[in-house]
């Protein structure tokens, strides 16, 4: 399996991004996708979780009702819109994949994409 994260970039406080993550070399129908992020100097912290099965969503407290997490099963990807973005928010996004789980709760992250940088400036 492959995962292409894409997307980031430079804004400014307040305004919006969307990345994108392609799954590829795939094809059942049953896994989850977790968004995770790495800002200088802290731990990498998991944003958000979609269960591709049933649509299940997780959010991290400090993104709940600004980011939406989202699939699309047309095209294998997932991925999330990030509103009302804060200088908080700037990292290196990834998106990971557990290909054995149905529910993000208990998931094992084993599959990761290569990172997307996010800055929103002040």
């Amino acid at each position: 399996v492959q995962l292409q994260a894409s997307g980031g970039g430079l804004v400014q406080a307040g305004g919006s991004l969307r990345l994108s993550c392609a799954v590829s070399g795939y094809t059942l129908d049953y896994y989850v996708v977790a968004w995770f992020r790495q800002a200088p100097g802290k731990e990498r912290e998991e944003v958000s979780c979609i269960s591709v099965s049933d649509g299940s969503t997780v959010y991290e407290d400090s993104v709940k009702g600004r980011f939406t997490i989202s699939r699309d099963d047309a095209d294998d990807t997932v991925y999330l819109q990030m509103d009302t973005l804060k200088p908080e928010d700037t990292a290196v996004y990834y998106c990971a994949a557990d290909l054995d789980a149905r529910r993000c709760q208990g998931a094992d992250f084993r599959s990761w994409g290569q990172g997307t940088l996010v800055t929103v400036s002040s």
